[in-house]
């Protein structure tokens, strides 16, 4: 597994060493620690390096910390940052906050502190990590589904909850239908006229969705993946998952970086 990276940007160096040495101490080699001198030496190494927690003082010469992170903010980098700084000015503060810094400390620091901050951070970090991987996993035609314009039980809610319940099982549009009791035709274009789309487009969507998930967030095969979402032979199921994602099932859980997820328990 990489390691996450844990970036110091202070420009005393005696600030900056001892904020590495006590950070070095604490992960015992989980984390890479590295540290930065200025603003624009920094810069460089965010952009090209993924780092998962920035530590930065605000007064620096040349750039400061704050103009950092608006310049980063501006290309668009959501990282997540701890500022440490002599100042507690509450204009230093309020702006702070306002660019989405984590936490506000105040030197001289403590080793429990900055620890502390620290592995609040991380937690953090791996939030944002998790919920931006099942993005991902979220189908946007699902997720427009309103259903029909009631809170009471319809045989299309009902019909809904039985497919998002038995996805690991073999089912045909005439077992539901007979399910809620209605003629397969007549139930065919009921759903249609209220979901948005066929049984079949739904509940491919459904299984696809609950496949990404199962991509990202265990070890299973593709095939043990397959027949997790109802599908007898994993052949199908890749050409399927192609057709809708543009790329194999393995291209998607590659390009995810799965190594680099914490496993989500259901």
């Amino acid at each position: 597994m990489l390691k996450k990276t844990i970036l110091i940007v202070d420009d005393e160096p005696k600030t900056r060493e001892g904020l590495k040495k006590t950070l070095e101490s604490w992960s015992e080699g989980k984390y890479e620690i590295i540290s930065a001198d200025s603003a624009e030496t920094a810069i460089p190494i965010l952009r090209q390096k993924k780092v998962s927690i920035l530590l930065t003082d605000i007064s620096m010469p040349e750039i400061s910390g704050i103009e950092m992170l608006k310049l980063l903010k501006e290309e668009g980098q959501n990282l997540v940052v701890i500022i440490i700084s002599a100042y507690s000015e509450f204009d230093y503060a309020r702006e702070a906050l306002q660019l989405g810094v984590l936490n506000y400390l105040l030197k001289p620091l403590t080793k429990r502190k900055l620890i502390e901050a620290v592995e609040h951070a991380l937690n953090e970090q791996a939030k944002r990590e998790r919920e931006g991987k099942l993005q991902k996993v979220v189908d946007e035609k699902l997720a427009e589904i309103k259903g029909p314009d009631t809170e009471e039980e319809t045989p299309i809610t009902r019909a809904i909850a039985f497919v998002d319940q038995h996805l690991e099982e073999p089912f045909t549009l005439k077992d539901v239908a007979q399910f809620v009791h209605l003629n397969p035709s007549y139930f065919s274009a009921l759903f249609k006229e209220q979901v948005n789309m066929t049984f079949s487009e739904y509940v491919t969507r459904m299984r696809l969705q609950k496949a990404k998930k199962l991509l990202l967030f265990t070890n299973l095969s593709v095939s043990e993946i397959a027949e997790k979402v109802g599908y007898s032979t994993s052949k199908y199921f890749i050409k399927l998952f192609k057709e809708y994602d543009g790329q194999t099932p393995s291209q998607y859980r590659k390009s995810t970086n799965v190594n680099e997820i914490e496993m989500l328990k259901d």
